[in-house]
C-alpha cells in the first residue's frame, strides 16, 4: 500500500514539473511577457506581470486539486471572469503575435486583403463558442 502512495506521489509530483517547465519554455521561448508589456507600454512593470504568472499558476494547481467554494456573490465573480478572459485573451493575441499565425492562415485560405473578417470570424466564434459552453454544458444543472 504504501509503495502505491509514493508512487502516485512521484508520479503526480513528474508530471506537474513537466507541465510548469512546458509552460515556462513557452513563455521564456516565445516571449511572451516582455511583448505583451512592450503592447501596454509597461516595460517596468514586468517583475509583477511574472509573479502574475505565477501566482495564477500556483493558483490554478491549488484549485485543481481541491474543489474550492466560494460564498461570494455572482455580481463579484463577474468581473474576475472577466479579468480571467481577458487575460486569456491577451496571452493568445500574444502568441499568435508572435508565431505571425494572423497574416500565414489569410493567405492560406486566399484572404489576403481582409485579415478583418478573419478575425472577427475567430472573436465571433469564439463569443459564441463560450456562450453556447456556458448555457449547454455549466447553466443547466
Amino acid at each position: 500500500m504504501t509503495i502505491k502512495i509514493v508512487a502516485i506521489i512521484f508520479l503526480g509530483l513528474a508530471s506537474g514539473l513537466a507541465v510548469g517547465s512546458g509552460f515556462v519554455a513557452f513563455l521564456t521561448v516565445l516571449g511572451i511577457i516582455p511583448r505583451l508589456t512592450q503592447l501596454t507600454k509597461t516595460m517596468k512593470m514586468i517583475q509583477q506581470y511574472e509573479w502574475a504568472v505565477v501566482i495564477g499558476a500556483l493558483s490554478g494547481v491549488l484549485a485543481s486539486l481541491r474543489d474550492p467554494l466560494f460564498p461570494i456573490s455572482a455580481y463579484f465573480l463577474i468581473p474576475l471572469g472577466i479579468t480571467g478572459g481577458v487575460f486569456v485573451g491577451m496571452l493568445a493575441a500574444a502568441l499568435t503575435e508572435v508565431l505571425n499565425v494572423l497574416p500565414i492562415l489569410a493567405k492560406r485560405i486566399r484572404l489576403d486583403g481582409e485579415i478583418v473578417i478573419l478575425i472577427m470570424a475567430i472573436v465571433l466564434g469564439k463569443i459564441f463558442g463560450s456562450i453556447f459552453q456556458w448555457l449547454y454544458f455549466v447553466h443547466i444543472k
